[in-house]
Parts: C-alpha cells; structure tokens; sequence
C-alpha cells in the first residue's frame, strides 16, 4: 500500500508541475506566438518562396524586320507566359545596355533579313542575351527560348523530308558565361552570413547585460546612452568588418568569383548592412526580456529576411505578393549590390537607390534600438 501511494504521489507531483509548466508557457503571449504563429507563418511562407519554377521573366525585343513572320516569332516566346514583354528600346545597343544593367533578364534581336530568309528557305539567325548572373535563371530561360524555336521551326518547315532550320537562336550569356551556380548563390550567401552574425552577436552581447546585471551599473557611470551605444558598436562593426575580407578573401580564393567593381564600394556596403545587422540585434535585444526570447525572435525575424531577399532563390520565382512584400526586406537591397559590384562591377551611380535604401533602414533600426536602449537606462 505504501509503495502504491509512493507511486501515486510521485506521478502527481510530475503532474502538478507539468501544469504549473503549461501555465507558464500560456501566459507567455510572446513565446506563444513564437511557438504556434511563427512555424505556420514560415510553412506559408517557405512554401510559396520557395518556387522552383522561374515565371515572369523580362525579356526585351527588338525587332528590325517587322514583318508578320517576326511577330509570329516574337509571339512564341512570349505564349508560355515565363516571359513578360518590355519595353526595350529601338537598337541593339539599347537592349545589350538594359540586360547589362539588369533591367531586363534576356533580350532578342531580330535581324532585319528575317522574313526574307525564312521566305527562301535559309536559316535565319536570331542573337540572344541572357543576364547570367541567377545562372539558374539564365539556364531556364534559354531552355524556353530553344523550345519555342523549336516549336516555331516546326511550323515553317513542314512538309520537306530534310529541311533547314528557319531560325537558328545564337545564344550569349553576360556576367557569367559558364553558367556556374556558385557565382549566383556564393554572393547571397555572404549576405546572410553576416547578416546571421552580426545580428545574433550583437542581440546576445545586449541582452547579457540584462542577465549578468551590469546593465544597472551602467547607469552608476558618468556616460550617456549615446557614449554606451558608440562603445558597443564600435568594437563589434571592427570585428565583423574582418569577417567581410575573410568571406570575400574565400568567395575569390576558392570559389573563383571575381570582383569586378570597386572594393571600396563593396567595403563600404557590407559596412552598412554590418551596421544594420547590428541595429536589428539591438533592437531585438530591447524588446527580449532574456536570453531565451532573443534568440527565439531573432530565429523568426532572420529566416524570413533571408528568404524574401533574393539571396537563395530568385525574386522572380516568387508570387508577386512575396515580390512586393520584399521591398521591405534591407536585406535585399544588400544582396543586389553585392550581385552588381562583385559580378557586373557596376559603379555607385548605378546602385545608389538600393545603396540609399540600406542606408534609410540602417538609420530606421539604429535611432529604434537607441530610443529602446536609452529607456532602459531610465
């Protein structure tokens, strides 16, 4: 009897404090949502993000025949509705510009012979260009436009047992000619990378000063807010900047990604989004009460930036909802001069509205964490 009551007893004080546990968890708001909001908002998210499929691409036509063969032509790339026609100026040059400055992710030239050779049995030679920089992209997109010659072959030499090819796609590929994947993803992720690290390292250097106490000894000194906030920040954007020459120094060591802009200007980016990582640790840090909803908020605050920036998979393969919610995303903005400078050497002049952009979030996030930091000292 003694040792049935010593069983009884045993499992019900397991019992009482599995209840005071659930009790706890349920009046937690925050780590309830963290808990049961945050797997079904990323189920949703990941799954519509994360789209194999590249639809709406850009693609640009100029067309010197202007002829009805030509239209027919230019028609077939468009029907299967990966392509989105643009507007792409009236010259070859025009087009090779908007591709280069990634303003349209392939372009087609249609020669002015077009018609007439078709007419008379030859092969008409169509120029393509692909934006190679999402080798994956590119590679797609050049499948789709092989597949519509083909189909559009087809129904102008039927009827001859050997005919010639009526056009014949002389496919180029800018910025990445081998079509090498690393040289799309090896960018993004150091994107993410010192994204991760910096705002994971500055939201747990934050919030151990709550845990450890010395927060309180802080207001005990003859500093402000402002000389605290400098002197954190400070030290870890030096240490974080040796982590930009070390993933820089492996992307072109190992990786082979060449840098073909200004190392100046990548240095000065990356310096920027170190800032913003910071800022978002901080801020992240303000609004934790431990250690614990730290790091568990920055888990749901980071995968999502990741995801929506453009630095796993491409934006185009995302709905256009997730496309328009990244504009919010700074971390996308990071991601495409990263892209710019290392792969198409592009100048500030041409990156300087995702430049600004990065710059307005940094200082968004950096004066929220020093409004939060100062009434904690208060």
């Amino acid at each position: 009897m003694k040792a049935l009551l010593t069983y009884k007893d045993f499992f019900g004080q397991i019992r009482a404090l599995g209840r005071k546990e659930l009790r706890q968890i349920l009046r937690d708001r925050q780590l309830l949502f963290l808990l049961i909001g945050m797997p079904i908002m990323q189920i949703t998210l990941y799954s519509l993000a994360l789209n194999p499929e590249v639809k709406h691409l850009r693609l640009g036509v100029v067309d010197y025949a202007q002829s009805l063969v030509s239209r027919n032509f230019v028609a077939s790339l468009v029907e299967t509705q990966v392509f989105d026609l643009m507007r792409a100026g009236n010259s070859q040059k025009d087009i090779s510009k908007k591709v280069r400055d990634g303003d349209l992710d392939a372009g087609v030239v249609v020669a002015p012979d077009f018609d007439r050779k078709i007419k008379s049995g030859r092969t008409a030679r169509v120029q393509v260009l692909l934006d190679g920089v999402d080798a994956n992209s590119a590679y797609i997109a050049a499948g789709y436009i092989s597949r519509a010659v083909r189909a559009f072959n087809y129904q102008y030499t039927t009827g001859s047992q050997s005919p010639p090819l009526a056009v014949q796609p002389q496919i180029s590929f800018a910025y990445n000619p081998g079509l090498e994947a690393k040289w799309f993803f090896v960018p993004g992720v150091i994107a993410l990378v010192l994204t991760l690290v910096s705002t994971m390292v500055s939201s747990a250097a934050m919030v151990r000063e709550k845990d450890i106490g010395t927060l309180e000894q802080l207001l005990m000194t003859p500093v402000n807010s402002a000389q605290i906030l400098i002197a954190k920040f400070v030290p870890l954007s030096m240490v974080l900047m040796v982590n930009i020459f070390v993933s820089l120094f492996v992307s072109i060591v190992i990786f082979g990604i060449p840098l073909r802009g200004s190392l100046w200007l990548f240095l000065f980016v990356s310096f920027l989004n170190i800032m913003l990582g910071i800022a978002t640790g901080a801020a992240l840090a303000a609004f934790s009460a431990n250690q614990r909803q730290s790091l568990l908020t920055s888990f749901f605050v980071n995968l999502p930036v990741i995801q929506l920036s453009g630095a796993i998979t491409p934006l185009e393969s995302m709905p256009m909802f997730w496309r328009q919610l990244s504009v919010f995303d700074p971390l996308r903005y990071y991601v495409s001069c990263v892209r710019n400078i290392m792969l198409k050497g592009t100048p500030l002049s041409e990156i300087w509205p995702d430049v600004a952009a990065l710059t307005f979030f940094a200082v968004v996030l950096l004066s929220i964490s020093a409004s939060r930091f100062r009434k904690q000292l208060t």
